[in-house]
């Protein structure tokens, strides 16, 4: 394997390490380095998603053998994720869609901001009462596009949202994290569909690796970290890397 290998294999276990201590950042940073080397948005979106269809199982499987996931909370997403998913990758691979991103920036900076403050008030243990209702469809369905239109976002989106209302950080995570494997699974097919992979098997490969080697560590970090850093973690990393996206769209 030449150097631009352990370079993705390296940046898989990076992402993966994030995402599976604060329930996102994965594909977004494994999105940006990938356009930054040429590659389109599409088959960037559509490799990292395939690489993820790997970690995420991995991830999945970590958090609920170490008791992370609430089984109510995993159901209710996964459907809707899976139908989000599919429309997103879809729409991707057809239309162009950038006037959406300024729109989501936005959004994930507000929840980033909410996060930091509920970090500094006890939670409690509210995941059993949150679990439920029309609007959790409706977040699984919205966090499902998002993730497939900007190559990333099913956990800043659907983790983001379900942390800032109060639900207990370890089970939002572990939960969002093995849901996550199915929406996955289902635009990997999209994608595979509507544009193939042809030489991008060496940035999947790459990606892949480095995240598998990354996720089992991650879930047992996950369980290691307060749930008070968590929520300033989660904050602070999805208000700045928001903050850049739009200053970078400004310049």
């Amino acid at each position: 394997m030449d150097a631009t290998f352990f370079l993705f294999l390296i940046a898989g276990f990076i992402a993966q390490v994030i995402d599976g201590c604060i329930g996102m950042a994965y594909g977004v940073s494994s999105t940006s380095l990938l356009l930054s080397f040429g590659v389109p948005p599409a088959a960037a979106s559509a490799s990292v998603h395939t690489a993820e269809v790997f970690t995420t199982f991995v991830s999945g499987i970590s958090h609920y053998k170490l008791k992370n996931v609430d089984k109510k909370l995993f159901a209710s997403l996964v459907v809707p994720g899976v139908i989000g998913g599919i429309v997103g990758a879809y729409i991707l691979s057809n239309i162009d869609t950038t006037i959406i991103e300024p729109v989501i920036n936005v959004y994930l900076i507000v929840m980033g901001v909410r996060i930091i403050v509920k970090a500094f008030v006890k939670p409690g243990d509210e995941a059993a009462k949150k679990l439920e209702g029309v609007r959790l469809y409706i977040l699984g369905v919205l966090g499902g596009f998002l993730d497939a239109i900007g190559g990333g976002g099913w956990g800043p989106v659907v983790t983001t949202t379900l942390v800032a209302g109060g639900n207990t950080p370890r089970y939002v995570i572990g939960s969002v994290n093995a849901s996550e494997f199915f929406v996955t699974l289902a635009q990997t097919i999209t994608f595979i569909t509507a544009v193939g992979f042809g030489e991008y098997g060496k940035i999947i490969l790459g990606l892949a690796a480095g995240g598998i080697l990354a996720a089992p560590f991650a879930a047992y970090l996950v369980r290691k970290i307060s749930p008070k850093l968590m929520m300033i973690l989660v904050g602070t990393v999805v208000a700045a890397l928001n903050i850049r996206n739009i200053i970078l769209m400004l310049v």
